[in-house]
């Protein structure tokens, strides 16, 4: 008897992080004390601005009915004002896809580019998504694996350690999730000339490109390494700026042949996305980013509330994350140790402990590609935040 799911979709992993969310989620309504670490959704509002905007859209019947499948030529200019003001990005409206979410952007991207029998070359510590997006095209990841000394940014070295004749295409990601990393600019210059040297395309992931702290300076690769000329794809959203996470627009960004791929893909698939929420985005993009830096304040603080708290809990050492709302310590000094009646050998498994125990929910690094290690997520109320780092300390220190 055959199966009765495809092999292709039997193949795809569910998403790690939506996983840990959705038992946190169920826990709660059951009554538990749980507190979520675990999904990357800022816990603000979205800006009354932007909310006003998408209730009168309501009421135009022109949102009705179906628009372009690119996106609505208004939110397509905006997207390429809002790259030249926000990065330097020189692009016309007609090399912008709006998608549904930078998830659907991602998917878009590979399925335009990446054939079967491509290699992409994926730094970890990874987002969840991107290797189960390049399996999909029948393309294959090759993990990079970055160094916790060098604070988890990509190399050129260990870029080209990884390079074969099959290296089509490399993911990068700055600022990183799930590590925080944020590359300096001379670092993102060197592995754009680098790619530009071998025919590799690069797909920039630049979602989190206004949340980064201290000295720490977001730069878009394709604007410090010209060198690399149109081989280049760069998504993002509206979702983690401007607290929009349900509104579902995100966008991709390359040359004219790409975008006609990418459109024909998505006229086939999803058509256009909501208007309303295409209106919604014209509003955030076109407005002044005052809600977005008052967001990172409080990010700011938090980052350094929860380094610290991580850093004081012993056998879990946390490098001060420089850009996005996560921490990623290393929980390996943990292992083998009796926490609760219970003995953790990975970071999964201290994982399922600590949600069974403590009723915290938590990310293990074996979702991106690194055990040993956790990813938290700062984007809750600092009360929240601070409760759940007292209880993992405190059933540390009880053993």
């Amino acid at each position: 008897m055959s199966a009765r799911v495809s092999d292709l979709l039997a193949g795809l992993a569910p998403s790690a992080t939506l996983a840990v969310d959705a038992k946190a989620r169920a826990l709660k309504l059951a009554g538990e004390p749980v507190i979520g670490y675990g999904v990357g959704e800022p816990d603000f509002p979205t800006p009354v601005h932007i909310v006003e905007a998408a209730a009168k859209a309501c009421y135009d019947p022109v949102n009705y009915k179906y628009t372009p499948t690119p996106g609505l030529p208004e939110l397509r200019e905006a997207i390429a004002a809002k790259s030249m003001r926000d990065s330097g990005l020189d692009i016309t409206a007609s090399q912008v896809l709006v998608t549904n979410g930078g998830k659907h952007a991602v998917i878009s991207a590979f399925m335009s580019v990446l054939n079967p029998g491509d290699e992409v070359l994926l730094p970890a510590p990874y987002w969840t998504t991107y290797p189960e997006a390049v399996y999909l095209t029948g393309a294959t990841t090759v993990p990079v694996q970055t160094s916790e000394a060098n604070g988890f940014r990509v190399t050129v070295d260990e870029l080209e350690r990884a390079r074969t004749k099959k290296t089509k295409l490399l993911m990068f990601v700055s600022p990183s999730n799930p590590t925080g990393a944020v590359l300096r600019p001379d670092e993102v210059a060197a592995i754009g000339r680098w790619a530009a040297e071998h025919d590799i395309w690069v797909m920039c992931d630049e979602i989190y490109e206004h949340l980064v702290y201290g000295d720490a300076r977001f730069v878009s690769l394709p604007v410090v390494a010209p060198e690399l000329k149109d081989r280049w794809i760069v998504v993002n959203g509206v979702a983690k700026s401007y607290a929009m996470t349900g509104w579902r627009v995100g966008w991709m960004i390359s040359a004219p042949d790409v975008m006609e791929a990418a459109i024909n893909y998505q006229s086939q698939t999803t058509s256009n996305i909501s208007n309303v929420s295409q209106r919604a985005a014209i509003a955030a993009l076109t407005g002044d980013l005052m809600a977005v830096g008052e967001m990172r304040e409080v990010f700011d603080r938090r980052r350094q509330i929860m380094t610290t708290m991580l850093n004081n809990i012993d056998g879990i050492t946390c490098a001060e994350p420089d850009g996005a709302f996560y921490c990623f310590p290393n929980v390996s000094g943990l292992f083998g140790r009796p926490l609760g009646g219970r003995v953790a050998t990975t970071s999964a498994e201290l994982a399922e402990v600590l949600l069974e125990t403590i009723k915290i929910a938590v990310v293990p690094g074996e979702a991106f590609g690194t055990p040993g290690f956790f990813r938290l997520s700062y984007a809750l109320s600092d009360g929240d935040l601070v409760e759940g780092l007292e209880r993992l300390g405190n059933f540390v220190a009880a053993g």
